[in-house]
This record gives structure tokens, sequence and C-alpha cells, in this order.
């Protein structure tokens, strides 16, 4: 390897050694403190490559004639970009040079195939996980919906009982407020007389001792007697009417005294039984207040959410349960797991524990829980923390409707391009400035395709979606598929009617086909901006973009710098000097040289970050997209992109979703199907059809039996002519939908797209099964049904007629197995002409019971010669299956 001084290299540069010396130590990670130290020409050539001065390299080109097709007309015959190719070739360990201009033979570019699909299939993963979530939690509310309705109606009852209960207590204190004054006055009623009685005792007892003294006296004469007797008798009645008149006197008194007391202790009774009484309602209102403090804490745990990280320590958990750490490690102990307290412990295994606590636990990847965070975050802060972003806008429409050409104008019209150099590097996006000062990224890869992949993943990229239709093409089919995209993924739409100075330019009429799709224009009263424009000549491209800025700020999209980042990964590649590479759009927070991060299933460290233009950037904020240098392997496209506080949280996260994804790899998520929508609320479908009016009768029948069943609501996502594509798969895919062909049939990518995707095809040739098999299905009725098993295809390639026998098929076999006497369709441009069975199947002249791919074959369909070559021979079975669900 020949190597160059840095002195050399800072002289060719005309830029100062330390400032070179400072980037290899970025880039490498090695630090140079003289100038004379000689580095690797690799590294010379990225400096170059950075300060916009690369060596003119003189190379022999060299024309080589091999027999295959460049990967450049691959791409376009695949519809794929050139990154998944190379990606592809990657997989099946390539090893010549990767170039759009490199040819490849057939065998390898079958090979490419099949790893493409592993490619979209992997894809696939992350989003079927997530459904699998939002299906878990959905059950789990209704459960929780169902018991805490089921606790108000125990409530009810209970205050129901409640009321009852004290409005007998109630009348029981007024009864007993009434009667105990009465008690009380009664007893003190037969005290007095008690004491009178007694009263009345002593007197008599008196006057008995008073007649037994007077028996007593007999020596006295008689007449002395007689006198003594009387003045006695006088004394005594004078004694006995003053002691009369003196009791009489004292019981008076008494009385007035026990009446004072009585009544001083009658009200003194009254207080202490109002003051008891208060107590007592006091008591039991506090007790109500308690009881019901109790039940809505009750339920407030009942029904507690939790977002667990993927990266969670057992501290972590007890703290974000409320709970301690000994029961935690308890519950762990339960399920043969020892951990200590600062050890990291499976997301999935907390779940379970948060679900046995009475929460409803909810699994979240570190960029949503990041995101959460800076929303509530954002809430909280000041609105002048708060900046506004540049938009991201992604361009759709159909084939050769000008898109490319519109983004090439757009670039020419960036007005820091225009003083610092034009776009130099393909990163995926790009970032123009307005004259205004404002700015808007553009998403670099046109069509809807890319950005199908993307949302797939369930990474939401674009804010705005510019349509592209043709002034004198009108709306086309990929148009109405873009438009069904943009509204699935739920984006504002601005409508850019291109080649309005083409001579048969029309742009009313594409008007009034958008209104057939919802899009009605605002000058007839709608809500959709659409702006008539010339991508060639830039006619009305000012006002394009300032329609876009206008519905940025009706979005109102603003960011916070001052936070970690948060981004997406939007491409990716392996480059043989850089290693891997990948282009981030930063979406929140501002992304910095030296910040840790996670991407998918890998990690790594921000080496250096480059923009559009080459050029050597230091920070990155929101709206802003990078290419950065630093990851340890190569993340996928639509990855989610977060910055982590340390590396060994970076690099923890990373091998978790590895083992996870090793884990799950093979794992196959049960989409919506027709045997099980009982109870489904909504319901996604499309529909192909062979001809117009069928296609119309379809809708307006599916349509009738949304009004018959008013809880389902039936959502025709997308409705079209001809047989059943790949790309209708993957719209179905992304949008959760049954498939419906009336008279059409699905081609082998299209039915191999949809045994990976678990997308349900449903076939019919009679309008009425449609509609009875849906109706069945809503109401849980359907009953076990036949399968057919496609088991293999052939193209006619020749015609033989037999006299006495009929028109055999000379054919080619190239997919799966054909049987005799098996079921067969004859498929002509997608629709179906035949359905019968194969009587007879010859591979030259001996009869064979079946014929694998690769061969040729001759056969002979029961009662139908009208065979053409060209036409597709489809043999199928049918098995007996069970109701799912």
């Amino acid at each position: 390897m020949s190597k160059i001084k840095l002195s050399d290299l800072a002289k060719e540069l005309n830029v100062d050694w330390k400032t070179l010396a400072e980037e290899i130590e970025n880039i490498t990670g090695k630090s140079i403190k003289k100038s004379n130290v000689k580095i690797e020409e690799e590294i010379a050539d990225i400096l170059r490559m950075t300060y916009g001065q690369e060596e003119e390299i003189e190379e022999e080109v060299v024309e080589e004639k091999e027999e295959g097709i460049k990967l450049f007309d691959l791409t376009h015959q695949l519809n794929v970009s050139f990154e998944d190719i190379a990606e592809a070739l990657k997989m099946i360990d390539f090893k010549g040079e990767i170039s759009n201009f490199t040819v490849i033979d057939k065998a390898t570019v079958k090979k490419v195939k099949e790893a493409l699909k592993e490619l979209e299939r992997k894809r696939e993963e992350e989003r079927k996980k997530e459904e699998e979530k939002k299906k878990r939690k959905k059950k789990f509310i209704a459960q929780k919906i169902e018991e805490k309705k089921e606790i108000q109606e125990r409530e009810e009852k209970i205050q129901e009982k409640k009321e009852e209960v004290k409005k007998e207590v109630k009348e029981v204190q007024e009864k007993e407020k009434k009667e105990k004054p009465k008690i009380e006055e009664k007893t003190i009623i037969e005290e007095k007389l008690k004491e009178k009685e007694e009263t009345k005792e002593e007197q008599k007892k008196k006057k008995e001792k008073f007649v037994k003294e007077k028996s007593k006296i007999k020596e006295k004469p008689e007449k002395a007697k007689h006198k003594e007797k009387e003045k006695k008798e006088e004394k005594v009645e004078e004694v006995v009417s003053k002691e009369k008149t003196e009791v009489g006197k004292e019981l008076t008194k008494e009385e007035i005294q026990e009446r004072k007391r009585e009544k001083e202790e009658l009200e003194a009774l009254r207080k202490l039984m109002e003051v008891s009484n208060k107590k007592k309602k006091r008591k039991k209102k506090k007790k109500e207040e308690k009881v019901k403090k109790e039940e809505i804490e009750e339920k407030e745990e009942d029904l507690k959410i939790v977002e667990i990280p993927e990266l969670i320590t057992v501290r972590e958990l007890a703290d974000l349960l409320d709970l301690p750490v000994n029961t935690i490690m308890a519950d762990l102990l339960k399920k043969g797991i020892l951990a200590t307290v600062n050890q990291t412990i499976d997301p999935e295994i907390a779940m379970e524990i948060a679900e046995e606590h009475g929460f409803l636990a909810e699994l979240k990847s570190e960029e949503e829980v990041v995101e959460s965070k800076i929303e509530t975050q954002l809430e909280e802060e000041d609105k002048e923390n708060l900046v506004e972003r540049p938009p991201v806008v992604v361009v759709m429409g159909h084939v050769d409707h000008g898109k490319t050409t519109l983004l090439d104008t757009i670039r020419k019209t960036d007005v820091a391009a225009r003083e610092k150099g034009g776009i130099t590097q393909h990163i995926g996006a790009y970032k123009i400035k307005l004259k205004n000062g404002k700015e808007i990224t553009f998403l670099d890869t046109p069509g809807h395709e890319a950005f199908t992949t993307l949302r797939a993943r369930g990474s939401k990229v674009a804010d705005v979606a510019v349509l592209v239709v043709a002034a004198d093409d009108g709306v086309r089919p990929q148009t109405v598929e873009a438009i069904n995209h943009a509204k699935s993924a739920e984006l504002p739409i601005v409508v850019a009617i291109n080649k309005i100075d083409k001579p048969g330019a029309d742009p009313e009429r594409v008007k009034r086909e958008l209104s057939q799709y919802e899009l009605i224009p605002e000058e007839w009263g709608g809500d959709t901006i659409m702006v008539p424009v010339s991508a060639k000549t830039g006619q009305n491209l000012d006002e394009l973009l300032e329609n876009i800025l206008l519905v940025s700020e009706i979005l109102d999209l603003k960011a916070n710098p001052n936070k970690p980042a948060v981004g997406t990964i939007i491409e990716s590649k392996l480059d043989k000097q850089r290693g891997p590479v990948a282009t981030v759009l930063v979406q929140n927070g501002t992304l910095k040289i030296g910040d840790y991060f996670v991407a998918g299933m890998t990690w790594g460290k921000v080496r250096a970050m480059f923009d559009e233009r080459g050029k050597n950037v230091k920070e990155a904020m929101p709206g802003t997209p990078v290419e950065i240098l630093g990851f340890q392997e190569v993340p996928q496209s639509g990855d989610g992109f977060v910055v982590m506080k340390s590396e060994k949280d970076a690099r923890t996260l990373a091998e978790q979703r590895k083992q996870k994804y090793e884990e799950q790899l093979l794992a196959k998520k049960a989409r919506l199907r027709l045997e099980a929508l009982e109870g489904a609320k909504e319901i996604n479908v499309i529909i192909k059809a062979d001809v117009q009016g069928s296609l119309e009768a379809i809708k307006k029948t599916l349509e009738e039996l949304s009004e018959k069943f008013e809880d389902v609501s039936i959502n025709i996502i997308h409705a079209g002519l001809g047989g059943i594509t790949e790309s209708d798969v993957m719209l179905a895919a992304a949008s959760d939908a049954i498939i419906i062909g009336f008279n059409v049939r699905p081609d082998a990518t299209a039915r191999n797209a949809a045994e990976e995707e678990g997308v349900q095809i449903k076939t019919y040739g009679i309008i009425y099964d449609i509609i009875e098999d849906l109706e069945k299905a809503l109401k849980g009725m359907l009953e076990p049904e036949y399968e057919e098993k496609v088991l293999g295809l052939c193209d006619v390639k020749a015609i033989f007629k037999v006299k006495g026998a009929g028109t055999v098929a000379g054919c080619y076999v190239t997919d799966g197995v054909i049987k005799r006497n098996a079921k067969a369709r004859l498929l002509r441009q997608g629709v179906v002409i035949y359905d019968g069975e194969i009587i007879s199947l010859k591979r030259f002249k001996d009869d064979v019971k079946e014929v694998a791919k690769g061969f040729e074959c001759g056969l002979m369909l029961k009662d139908f010669n009208d065979i053409k070559p060209g036409d597709v021979i489809e043999a199928y079975e049918l098995e007996e299956i069970q109701r799912e669900g």
C-alpha cells in the first residue's frame, strides 16, 4: 500500500496539516502530532473527498463481453433500488465488484431474487410484532372494560344498599330521640311517687307511737286523763298539722329543685345525643369516603398502563411498578430466574410480572420510549425551546409522469447549492433552502414502493406527500395506488399537475378524475391543493414549494434541538473504504460526533457525518439528513435510530434485539382472515375484477352489506381491474386487508408474497358467493370449507390437434408439479377462461402421474379445446380445512 506524507497532502489540498490531523483522528481514532507522518492512500482519498478536491485518476475502461444482465437493467426490471440489489449480492457472497455496469448471469439473478424476497420478509417482521402487540393490547383492554363494567354494577348495588341502610338508621335514630325523653320522664315520676309513699309510711309510724304512749298512762284520774287527752290530742293535732304543713312545704321545694335538675339533665342528654349522632354521621361519612377512595384507587390500579422499555433492570422495574425490589426478585425466582438488583432482564418476563400485579403492560422500543419522553417534555417545556423543523416530503405518482425530473429541477432551485456547489452524493434524502430562508427535506427515492417499505417497518418518515400527475395522461393505475398509500399513512396530499407545457395538456380533466378519489381542489370548495407545474421549464415550481410550506405550517412541525437525537435510517450500504455507512434523517434532538446510538439490531458511535454535498458536519439539527460513519454492521432502511447514554447500553440493547430476532425468525403472524371475522369492528378489503361492471357491482354490494351490519365498517382500500399482483399483496400486508378477486387469479410472485406475508386471497366466480361468505363470516357462521392448494403452473408453448382426441397442449412446467387427474384452470392474461381438470398427462410417449418443475409435458383438458400459445395452466387440488378462530 502506497503512503503519502501529511504535509504533502496539506499542500495539495491547501489546508493546514493540523485540521487534517483532527479529521484523521475523527475517522480512525489515532492522534497525529507531527506533519511528516505518512498516512495510507485510502485515508488520503477520504480527506480529498471531504475537502472537495479529489485527484483525477485515469482509469482504463476495458469492455468485457459477457452473457447476462447489467445491474442497472435488473433494478428497472425488478423495480427495486440499487442498494437492495447490492445487499442481496452480499447475502449470496458475490465476490466481484458491485456497480450499475456489473454483469451477472441468470443463476445469480435467481439467487438475487430469492435474497430480495428474504430482505422483504425481514422488513415485515417488526411490523408483524407490533400488530401482535396491538391485538393483545386490544384484548386486554376489552377484558379490563368488562371487569370495569362489573365493578360499576357492583358499586351501584352497594350504594343502593348503603342508602337503604342509611334511611333505616335515620328512622331508628329519630324514634330513639322521641322515646328517650319520655322514658326518662316516666322514671323520674316513678321515683317521686316512691318518695311520697315513704313519707306517708313514716307519718303512720309516728301516729302509732303516740297511741302507744296514751295506753301506758293509767295512774291519773279519768278527768285529768280526759283533759290531758284533749290537750294532748290538741297538741298532737297541732304537731301533726305542723308536720303536715312542714312536709308539704318541703315537698314543693324539692319538686321544684328536682324539676330544674331534670330539665338540666334532659338538655344535657339531648346535647350529648346530638353530638354523638353528629360524630357518628361524621365517622360514617369518613368511612364512606375512605371506601370510595379505596375503590377508586383499586380501579386505577386495575387500569394502570405501564410502558416497559426493551432494556430494563430489576430495580428499574420495581420503581416503574412502585413495588419493593424483593417482590420482583421473588417473582423472578418463581420463574426460575436468579437475578441481582442491577441485572437486566428479558422485557417479556417483565411484562408478565407487571400483568400479574394488575398492570396493563406494553412493550415499547427504545425509540418509542425516547419519543414519548421527548413529547411529554415538549408539552411541559416553554414554547421558547421549540424550533420549527423542515417538513419531510415524498414524491409519488405513475411511471413517466415526471417524478424524477421534478426532483432534479427542485435541486437546481436550491439557494445553498448555488452558493456552495451542487449535490455531489446520493444519500437517500436532501435538504433545500428557499429564497425566504426556509428549508424543505425531500426523500430522494421517488415512487411509493420505497415509501411503503419504510412504512411497513413502522417508521413514519414523511410529513407531506406530493402526488405528480401528468396533464396529458391523467389518472393512471399507479396514481390510484399512490393515493391509497398516502391515505393509509394519513398524509396530507399536495397535487402537482405536471407537463402543462405540452400541447395536449388538460389540467381540468386531471382535477375531474382526481375528484372521483375524494381529492377535490380548493377552487371547487375542497381542501386539496393542486398546482399546475412544468418540471421541464420550472414553471410554477416556486408556487408548489410555497404550498408545501403552507401545509407544513398547518401541521405545526416543531422539535427541540436540546435533546438526544431520534431519527430513521433512510438508506444503508457497505463501502469498501469506509465500512458500514447509513443515511439518517434526524427527526428530533441534535446528533453530534461521538454520540453512541442504536439502529435496529446494530449499534455504533458517530465517527464522522457528511451532508448531501459531501461536506463534513459536526452536528445535525432536526429535519436534517446526514450520512454517518461508525456502524458495527449495516442497518436496514426504516430502522429507528436513537442516541443512548453509554456504549454499554447501546451494545446490550442491540444484542437483545438480535437475540429476539433470531428466536422469532420463523414465527408467523396470523393476519385477518375471512373465517375469523366475528366481532371485528373494521374490515379492510382490496377488490380486483375482470371488467368495470363487475367491479362496480361488488363495491355496491359491499356498501349495502356495511349498512346492514351497523357495528361493522367495510373499508375498500383499493379497487382495480386485472390480475392480482405483488403490489396488491404488499398493500394488503401494510393495511391488514383481505384480497377478493372476481374472475381473476394471482400470479406466481403474488401467491408467493401472500404466503410469506400471511395475506388471504379469496377468488370467486359468482357475486352472490361473496355476499354469502361475508354475511356468514360477520355472523360467525362460516362453516368449514374446502381450501384449494396450488400444485403448479405451466406455460403453453405449442398446440397439437389429434383426430378423435382433441387438442393437446405442449407445456413447460415453470413452478411446482403438474399431476394427472388434478383440477386445472386456464388463464389468459390473468383472466380465468376455463376451470375443469386434466384428463391426460404425457411425457414424450409415456403416460406419467406427474411432471416436475423444469420439464416439458403434453396434457389435455376435459371438454375444452380452445387452448392458445401463451396461456397459463394452473393445477390445483381441494383440501378440506376446519374453520379457524
